[in-house]
């Protein structure tokens, strides 16, 4: 198994971590993180560096419930696209950006496998 370090509010914590696709996957505090190198935005003079890539994917294998955007529309940072059914349990995927929806794969009723991108939020 592999070990993965978070540091937060200064006390550092290890968790456990899944390399898959070239993402590595951890749950920490009730969330799934995906961290992913290669869609790090570039630091410009006066920005700070960012992760958000727009690229949400399926945190676990699971089944889509319900899709709340579609191709253009426009979405805010924390809202909703699309809710998945696993173990049991629902979770609610959400935008990571604000921006413009590129593109929907994710349909109600269909399964869906861990890291399956499931909609692209570009820039608006």
């Amino acid at each position: 198994m592999r070990w993965l370090e978070v540091e937060f509010q200064g006390h550092k914590y290890r968790v456990p971590v899944t390399k898959h696709q070239g993402k590595l996957w951890f749950h920490w505090r009730g969330e799934t993180h995906v961290l992913d190198s290669s869609h790090a935005a570039r630091r410009t003079s006066g920005e700070k560096a960012s992760l958000r890539s727009g690229v949400i994917a399926a945190p676990m294998p699971g089944k889509v419930t319900r899709v709340s955007v579609k191709k253009g529309d426009t979405v805010k940072s924390g809202q909703a696209l699309v809710v998945m059914e696993a173990m049991k349990m629902e979770y609610t995927l959400e935008a990571d950006r604000e921006g413009k929806v590129e593109e929907v794969r994710a349909q109600a009723g269909k399964q869906v496998a861990l890291g399956e991108v499931l909609v692209r939020v570009g820039d608006a």
